[in-house]
C-alpha cells in the first residue's frame, strides 16, 4: 500500500472516530422523524428550497446534540469505562456501530470532539434561523436540555423525562419550519407520540442495557431505581401510548392518509415496539433490551417512507 492510500486510510479511520462521537447511523434514522413531522402537518413534500435546507440542519442538528452528548458527559463515561473495563460496545448496539465514546477510550482528543459539536451546532443554529427563528429557538432549548440530561445522571431517574422532551424538538421545530402557526393540538400530539416512543423505545431501553454499569456508577435510571419488572411495565405502557398516538396523529394531521396507509402505520408500530417490547417483557434480559432499542430506532423511518408512498400513489 503506498502512502497516498495509507492517508486516506487513515483519515476514514479518524473520521469513522468523529461518527462514532456523533452517533451518525443512529442520527440519520432520526432525521426522519422532522421529516415525517413536516409531512404530516404539511400534506405534501416543502419547497426544494426548504427541504434540502431542511435536511442540512436536520444533519447538523443530530450530529451536534449526540456529539453534545458525549462532551458533557465525558468524564462520567471515562470513569465508567475504567470501572467496567469496558473498551468497545457490542455490535449488536446501533449507537455502538464503530466504537463507544471515543472521546473517554482516548481514541479522540476532547478538544478535537468540542470543536466537532460547536461547528456543528453552528451550522444547525444557523440553519434553523433561515428556516424560522423559532427553529433556532428550538435548537438551543433542546442543546441546554441536553446538557441537564447530562449532568443529571447522578441525581435523579426524572432525568428520562428531559430526554423525552429533547427528542420530540427535531420534529416539532420541523412542524414550523413548514408553517409558522400550526395547530396547537397537532404540535401537543405529536410532542406526546415522539415523547412516548422516546422514553418505551430508545431512553430506558438503552439505559436497561447499560444498567450494570450504572449501578456500579451509583447512577440515577429508571432500570437502576425500579428494577428490571416494573421497568418492563414502564417500556409497554409507554410503546402502547406510542401506538395509539400514532392513530390519532393520522386523525389530526391534514395530510389526507389512505386506509390502507393508516392500517401499516398501526402495524409498523406493532411490529417495531409492541412485539421487541413484549419480548423484553417475557424474558427481562438485557439483549432484548438492546433488541428494542434498535428496532425502534427505525420507527419514524417506517413511518416516514409509509406516508411518502401514500403521497406518491
Amino acid at each position: 500500500m503506498d502512502s497516498s492510500s495509507l492517508l486516506n486510510s487513515a483519515a476514514i479511520s479518524r473520521l469513522k472516530l468523529f461518527l462514532a462521537l456523533s452517533r451518525t447511523p443512529h442520527g440519520l434514522l432520526d432525521m426522519a422523524t422532522p421529516a415525517l413531522a413536516a409531512l404530516l402537518w404539511l400534506g405534501k413534500i416543502p419547497s426544494f428550497e426548504v427541504a434540502v435546507l431542511g435536511m442540512i440542519t436536520g444533519f447538523a442538528g443530530y450530529t451536534a446534540v449526540y456529539a453534545l452528548n458525549d462532551v458533557v458527559d465525558y468524564r462520567t463515561d471515562k470513569r465508567k469505562m475504567q470501572d467496567s473495563g469496558l473498551k468497545v460496545a457490542t455490535d449488536a448496539d446501533l449507537d455502538a456501530v464503530y466504537v463507544r465514546h471515543p472521546m473517554a477510550q482516548g481514541l479522540l482528543p476532547f478538544r478535537e470532539g468540542l470543536a466537532w459539536a460547536v461547528g456543528w451546532a453552528l451550522l444547525a443554529f444557523l440553519g434553523a434561523y433561515l428556516l424560522n427563528p423559532k427553529c433556532a429557538l428550538i435548537f438551543v432549548v433542546g442543546c441546554l436540555l441536553e446538557a441537564i440530561y447530562c449532568l443529571l445522571l447522578r441525581v435523579t431517574y426524572w432525568r428520562a423525562l428531559v430526554s423525552g422532551v429533547v427528542k420530540t424538538l427535531g420534529g416539532l421545530a420541523a412542524v414550523y419550519a413548514v408553517d409558522p402557526t400550526p395547530s396547537p393540538v397537532f404540535v401537543i400530539a405529536l410532542f406526546l407520540w415522539l415523547f412516548a416512543w422516546e422514553i418505551g423505545g430508545q431512553n430506558v431501553p438503552n439505559d436497561w442495557a447499560d444498567m450494570e454499569e450504572d449501578q456500579r456508577l451509583q447512577a440515577r435510571t429508571i432500570p437502576v431505581h425500579f428494577g428490571a419488572e416494573r421497568t418492563s411495565q414502564i417500556i409497554m405502557v409507554s410503546l402502547a401510548s406510542a401506538v395509539f398516538m400514532s392513530t390519532l396523529l393520522i386523525w389530526l394531521a391534514p395530510a389526507k392518509i389512505a386506509v390502507l396507509s393508516g392500517i401499516l402505520i398501526v402495524t409498523a408500530g406493532a411490529w417495531l415496539l409492541g412485539f421487541p417490547g413484549y419480548q423484553l417483557y417475557r424474558s427481562q434480559d438485557r439483549r432484548q433490551a438492546i433488541a428494542l432499542f434498535n428496532r425502534a430506532s427505525y420507527y419514524p423511518l417506517t413511518l416516514f417512507l409509509i406516508i411518502v408512498i401514500n403521497h406518491l400513489f
